[in-house]
């Protein structure tokens, strides 16, 4: 595993992405030295949702068709409800989702993007949790669906909502630099 300041870190993304869930993670790991891509389905910048609006834009580093597993360590995926609604519904976003897990490699879901979890059927049997409204989504995909702030299996790690976002951020560091056991639920 390498040192958070040696990773390289995948942020996908599109439109209508919660604007915090977003923006903490990409400025955090940056902060924590590791280098972040941003990458939208076509490479174009992207608009977030802030809390009952649209927020800021985001610029895109890469389209989605750009990226390869192979070049990084980790895969975070924002929430909100539009963002992971039209990604799961992308053959590409989702396969390169499943990509990152059948590598081993760190993917963290926050919100509604455990919904591209579902979508690549890599939820069932594993502990996970969610935006309350999708966790019947989670439970149906065979998700054993908990309440709390971070919830790893194996390396997918999820969180519910922005209030989580310290806690979530915090674990994607440990995973990527091995300090966080994925062989077990925590």
């Amino acid at each position: 595993m390498p040192s958070i300041t040696d990773a390289k870190v995948l942020i996908l993304a599109t439109n209508g992405f919660e604007q915090s869930e977003l923006t903490v993670p990409r400025d955090k790991l940056r902060e924590a030295g590791a280098t972040v891509h941003v990458a939208s389905l076509d490479g174009k910048d992207i608009t977030g949702w802030d809390k009952t609006d649209w927020g800021d834009t985001v610029p895109a580093d890469l389209g989605l068709g750009d990226t390869s597993v192979r070049d990084y360590d980790a895969l975070v995926l924002p929430g909100g409800q539009i963002n992971p609604d039209i990604l799961r519904t992308e053959p590409e976003a989702v396969m390169r989702v499943r990509e990152f897990v059948e590598a081993g490699k760190p993917t963290a879901a926050i919100c509604h993007a455990p919904w591209l979890l579902v979508e690549a059927d890599l939820l069932r049997g594993k502990r996970a949790t969610s935006y309350p409204s999708i966790r019947t989504d989670l439970r149906n995909a065979g998700a054993d669906v908990v309440d709390e702030e971070v919830v790893t299996d194996g390396v997918i790690t999820t969180s519910r909502n922005p209030g989580d976002l310290e806690a979530f951020v915090k674990r994607i560091i440990d995973q990527i630099e091995g300090r966080h056991d994925q062989s077990v639920a925590a």
